[in-house]
């Protein structure tokens, strides 16, 4: 048993460093080491780098990015102002300079640290940037994320009974002027944004639109411990699939730009743990996905997309829409939302056992309308389905706890042979039909499934801040009490008991010790994790104290 103890942590050791190693969130090592990537040189008519399109770190202001790049930015001809939206899902601040999202307020999220406060995940502020911006560029002057815009007169606020809500903002620069348009639904954390260019030349126009997330790397405050998960730009095309670009990466590439082949389909987006925004431009159009750090302080690195909007004609006009998602990432509405998106949530190589797991416990959560008793549900429903190899089990322990004394005599009568003691021992386990590794047989059926529910659990955002019973406000964060962690030491040392005593002393003593270790360890461990764990200990017991009992009653017979 101690062996299998030991052989289990050291897989699961291994998995983690093997996520670690793929890329994938490590609970130990933090994000993974990235995917090899597609590293080439864009293509002459898309700008290579930043300060090429116009675009520097929010903290930069114009005069030093004219010193950096050389060419003017167009000055704001008013004061800027800040647009503050509100709709069902999000209180957003859209900020005139450069008419570009400073701020969302997720309104049905709790922040991790202050519940009484909603979830930002967009801000600007003097400690942290992570916000979306958009712009053109291509011919000097162009409007882009530091230009003045002007506030379009409307309504800010999504009334009831209304379905949608359009913002506007408007700038003239570089021979064009550009309509940018906000759109908000009811019920929706898309954002749709559309951009109407139009040619005021005499002359045709080849402007290019930058949708881009820029973020600085700081850790996301409220990280469970032992738990690290991905955050950081992300790329997703039909061509070349999901791959995560971590910002160290960005920063070794940083005289070159990491990205996909130029595609007509994909998003790019900046990953946080539980929450996403993305810029999914419109199927069909042809784009390429940029991702690079950015001059100025403090370090920032932006994740974008790069669209052609084709030749404008002179006093032609050109419109392009796209969606900006900003929000949870919950499963059922990634689907939705774009192809592809539910990567996002990512279960690593659980993957094949992480995810028939959450669809039986959001079934299940659906029957009972609480995320605890879903797992208890869902504890039960795995052990009735493991209930014919683990009664085998228990029989096989039941049986060597029977003929414990005769293994004692054994163990005395060859003590000075250990090579006829082991002989005589297989003889008598075949005698009595026992399989003396039987016993390991229930925590092995039980690694994949513990495994596979902790990746749901630290994964889904479903379960953060969803309540239990009395003390668990949050399934997915470790008791606070660490009362469940107490009853799960309590019901690994009543299984103990039930087991037959190993007959070296020194293991009986190491096995008396496996509760409190086993115990510590799930202090830091979610709630939702502790609480299958101790369900399924009660369930043993029930089932194990059952057979030993009618075992027993018939060797008495």
């Amino acid at each position: 048993m101690i062996l299998w103890v030991i052989l289990s942590v050291s897989l699961f050791g291994l998995w983690d460093s093997w996520q670690h190693y793929t890329g994938h969130a490590s609970m130990f090592f933090g994000p993974g080491k990235p995917q090899p990537l597609l590293t080439t040189t864009l293509p002459n008519d898309i700008p290579a780098t930043a300060t090429d399109i116009g675009v520097t770190s929010p903290a930069t202001p114009p005069a030093a990015k004219e010193a950096v790049s050389g060419e003017s930015v167009a000055k704001p001809s008013a004061p800027i102002q800040t647009v503050a939206v509100r709709t069902d899902l999000l209180a957003v601040d859209l900020s005139s300079l450069g008419a570009q999202i400073d701020r969302v307020e997720l309104l049905q999220h709790r922040d991790t640290l202050d519940p009484s406060k909603n979830m930002v995940l967009l801000e600007r502020s003097a400690g942290h940037v992570y916000v979306a911006e958009t712009g053109l560029v291509g011919e000097a002057g162009l409007p882009s994320h530091h230009t003045g815009f002007s506030v379009v007169p409307g309504p800010t606020t999504l009334q009831e009974g209304q379905d949608q809500l359009e913002v506007s903002f408007e700038a003239e620069g570089g021979g064009v002027k550009l309509l940018k348009t906000f759109i908000f639904t009811r019920g929706s954390y898309e954002i749709g944004v559309r951009h109407q260019v139009t040619n005021l030349t005499d002359h045709p126009l080849d402007p290019k639109l930058y949708l881009q997330l820029v973020r600085d790397d700081s850790k996301p405050e409220g990280t469970m411990r032992f738990y690290s998960p991905y955050y950081g730009p992300a790329v997703y095309s039909s061509s070349e699939k999901f791959q995560k670009i971590p910002f160290d990466d960005i920063a070794k590439h940083k005289d070159k730009a990491t990205q996909p082949r130029t595609a007509d389909n994909g998003w790019v987006a900046i990953l946080q743990h539980y929450f996403v925004a993305v810029w999914i431009p419109k199927e069909g159009i042809t784009r390429s996905y940029l991702t690079e750090p950015i001059q100025g302080t403090p370090p920032t690195y932006r994740a974008a997309a790069l669209i052609d909007l084709g030749a404008i004609a002179p006093k032609g006009s050109a419109t392009n829409e796209s969606q900006l998602f900003v929000g949870p990432e919950e499963q059922r509405l990634l689907e939705k939302v774009a192809p592809g998106l539910d990567l996002v949530r990512d279960y690593g190589w659980t993957t094949i056992l992480a995810r028939p797991v959450f669809w039986l416990l959001e079934n299940l959560h659906g029957l009972l309308g609480n995320w605890g008793a879903a797992i208890i549900m869902l504890t039960v429903l795995i052990k009735l389905a493991f209930y014919p190899l683990s009664a085998a089990s228990y029989r096989s322990m039941a049986r060597m706890k029977n003929v414990a004394p005769r293994l004692k005599l054994i163990q005395e009568r060859h003590k000075d042979d250990r090579a006829k003691m082991n002989q005589a021992m297989m003889e008598l386990y075949k005698t009595e039909k026992i399989n003396p590794a039987g016993g390991c047989l229930p925590v092995l059926i039980q690694i994949p499934v513990f495994i596979s529910l902790y990746s749901v659990l630290s994964a889904s955002v479903e379960m953060r801040g969803a309540p239990w019973v009395g003390w668990i406000h949050d399934l997915a964060a470790p008791d606070p009490f660490y009362i469940l962690p107490a009853v799960m030491m309590a019901s690994m040392f009543v299984q103990y008991k039930l087991n037959p005593a190993p007959p070296d002393p020194v293991q009986a003593k190491m096995m008396m010790v496996m509760p409190l270790v086993f115990g510590v360890t799930f202090f830091f461990f979610p709630a939702g994790l502790v609480l299958y764990w101790v369900v399924n200990n009660l369930l043993s017991i029930a089932q194990q104290w059952q057979i030993t009992r009618m075992l027993g009653g018939a060797a008495k017979k």
